[in-house]
């Protein structure tokens, strides 16, 4: 009763304190949950070969290093016999990159080199020229310099330190190609939301709406169209700054998200639970044996018994019951369980019966 009574009053003082919390929502930047259509990254990805490799590249094994290192020389007007070339110095690598928007022709951009084959470590090597192709197999960028592992291998790879067989080049590729338009002039742009969201998109419009006039429209949960003003249309990038700057109040679906691997909980804070009595409690059970030996009276013809004894004792602990009223939430189920001693493991078992009791209105995410 003293725990139950506890529990109450815990209750009591969780909800005088998370409730309000709760009821608040914090606003933020349309920069933040939304990115203008057409401004996005792309990938790059190309063949290469580094070289330089102090008996650390491919083995014979990798037949197609061995095609590599003879098309390579052959462009250079070397024609040898591939057939006893062993590619220790020399390892086939995959480059890959990404290409910001809105870089131009001879800007620089970040390179990854990883090995293909059986190379132990491409560390000290050298990336001979490499082209990098987007998916639609033009070429964009270019890359080619020394590597950096960052890591190394040693005593045959008994000691070994990040990954040798994967490289870093900052600055390492040349864009050759760049793919954005010139934005001036543009007569409309839509934003596209981080998370699709009728209620967000609906805010979002709303704000613009309000700062620009009636300018905006949001087309779909996830996009939001917006005809540029006139007066605009030759500053486009201080107009979308602009846009950028607004703040609104995203909404969420109501979730709660447990991992049951660490016993964390995290909640949303729209989550609500209807009237609901949980009881925690549990039953010990207990199987002692014995074993006893009758020996018979001296120079008695009787025989030595022995007989073997069990006790099973049966413990049922007193629940723990708790009644939350309509008006409370995950908070305060979680802080209530908290104070009669229930661990994160049946914090979440618990909140699994509330969810298939239909009492918890929120999605029950397990990760």
């Amino acid at each position: 009763m003293k725990k139950i009574v506890a529990a109450v009053m815990t209750l009591l003082c969780v909800m005088a304190f998370t409730v309000p919390a709760f009821a608040n929502y914090s606003s933020t930047r349309i920069k933040d949950i939304a990115k203008v259509q057409g401004v996005r990254t792309n990938q790059l990805v190309g063949y290469g070969l580094v070289v330089g490799l102090n008996g650390t590249g491919d083995s014979d094994k990798m037949k197609y290093t061995i095609q590599s290192i003879g098309s390579m020389l052959s462009d250079f007007g070397v024609g040898i016999d591939t057939s006893g070339l062993k590619p220790k110095n020399v390892a086939a690598v995959m480059v890959t990159a990404t290409l910001p928007p809105f870089v131009r022709e001879g800007d620089t951009i970040d390179i990854t080199v990883s090995s293909m084959g059986d190379a132990k470590s491409i560390e000290g090597g050298v990336l001979i020229q490499t082209p990098l192709k987007a998916g639609n197999g033009n070429v964009y960028a270019v890359a080619q310099g020394p590597v950096s592992t960052g890591g190394f291998s040693a005593a045959g790879g008994s000691r070994q330190k990040n990954f040798p067989t994967v490289a870093t080049t900052p600055g390492g590729a040349i864009v050759e190609r760049s793919v954005e338009d010139n934005l001036d002039g543009m007569n409309g742009i839509s934003l596209s939301l981080a998370k699709a969201d009728f209620s967000t998109a609906a805010r979002v419009a709303d704000a613009i709406n309000a700062q620009f006039g009636n300018i905006a429209r949001a087309a779909n949960p996830g996009r939001i169209d917006i005809t540029v003003p006139p007066y605009a249309r030759n500053n486009i990038v201080g107009f979308i700054a602009s846009l950028e700057e607004l703040s609104v109040t995203p909404d969420n679906i109501a979730k709660v998200v447990v991992n049951e691997r660490t016993g964390t909980i995290v909640m949303g804070g729209n989550v609500s639970v209807d009237t609901v009595a949980v009881a925690q409690g549990g039953i010990n059970v207990r199987i002692e044996k014995s074993t006893e030996v009758y020996e018979p009276s001296p120079f008695s013809l009787g025989t030595t018994v022995v007989t073997k004894n069990e006790d099973v004792e049966v413990e049922e602990a007193a629940a723990n019951s708790i009644i939350l009223p309509a008006t409370a939430n995950v908070g305060d189920i979680v802080g209530a369980l908290n104070a009669v001693g229930a661990t994160p493991r049946d914090i979440i078992a618990i909140l699994q019966a509330i969810k298939a009791s239909g009492a918890l209105h929120a999605e029950l995410e397990i990760i």
